[in-house]
């Protein structure tokens, strides 16, 4: 007989991880089983952080994260400060907009701290600069694009800055197109890339956290959304990159780490912060009231 629960829409509910692992090792060969993983506490009800980012500052890791919460519909960025033991001693909203926010990528470039949130439902996609690290945020420009941009992912190559990011659209669009943009500078003016979408594949085209260089090829942590969204991460090895060609492989599927628990129907997010990456879990709540 089937479970009548699995007929309840389930809700996502993420859990947001730390191990001490470069991202380039973790993509490549799996969490590693002599690194302990620490956990961010749960946040409880129909609440969770999701989409960590991070930078360090005097010896301590400032994470950067979605808050999201399921009576409101809306995400806002949240700021916690890690001590000893990457426990947390203090948490605060950083930013907040009329519309959800999200995926807040957060990174040093020309003497500056920025910050480009996911917040397609604005219409825009918009920079910002830290004018008070890390609690206050100004915005600076807006990108104008081919379309509202998802997970916009930014990163230096070849002398040019680039952005990955997924279309509005239908789901399939969302979860399994890749588009590209470049700029000589981060603040504009951007050029679309003539090929976009570059790629069209559920299983690896979604961005999912922070681009690293390695041999000299950059590589982007990609979202595996062909059973769920977030479902999964592969490691997409861009071959070729100019302002006129592109070409990419990606990896088999990163293995969850151990202990994830109830949090194993997905993997959405990898991030680079020194020595130490960052990720997110998934659990599906099908639960029938709003709160336990």
């Amino acid at each position: 007989m089937t479970d009548w629960t699995t007929r309840i829409p389930g809700r996502d509910i993420w859990r947001i991880g730390l191990v001490e692992a470069a991202i380039g090792d973790v993509a490549r060969n799996g969490f590693p089983p002599d690194a302990p993983i620490c956990w961010l506490a749960e946040e409880g009800g129909l609440k969770f952080l999701a989409d960590p980012f991070g930078l360090w500052r005097d010896g301590r890791l400032h994470l950067f994260a979605e808050a999201y919460d399921y009576r409101t519909r809306k995400g806002v960025i949240e700021a916690l400060e890690l001590g000893p033991y990457f426990s947390p001693v203090r948490r605060a909203v950083v930013l907040e907009e009329p519309w959800h926010l999200s995926y807040p990528q957060v990174f040093e470039a020309d003497g500056e701290v920025w910050m480009l949130p996911e917040a397609h439902r604005s219409g825009m996609l918009t920079l910002y600069r830290a004018a008070e690290f890390p609690r206050v945020w100004e915005p600076v420009v807006r990108l104008p694009l081919d379309t509202p941009a998802i997970d916009a992912t930014p990163f230096r190559y070849d002398g040019l800055w680039w952005l990955a990011y997924s279309p509005t659209g239908p789901q399939r669009w969302k979860q399994g197109r890749l588009h590209l943009a470049f700029a000589e500078t981060l603040t504009g003016p951007w050029r679309l890339h003539p090929g976009n979408p570059v790629r069209i594949d559920r299983a690896s085209s979604r961005p999912g956290g922070t681009v690293w260089i390695e041999d000299g090829l950059p590589r982007l942590p990609v979202q595996d959304c062909t059973r769920t969204y977030g479902g999964g991460l592969r490691r997409l090895t861009i071959l070729k990159l100019t302002p006129n060609t592109f070409e990419a492989e990606a990896s088999a599927p990163v293995d969850l780490p151990s202990g994830v628990g109830r949090y194993r129907h997905g993997l959405h997010t990898l991030s680079a912060c020194g020595p130490v990456t960052l990720f997110d879990v998934k659990r599906i709540d099908r639960s029938l009231w709003p709160a336990r």
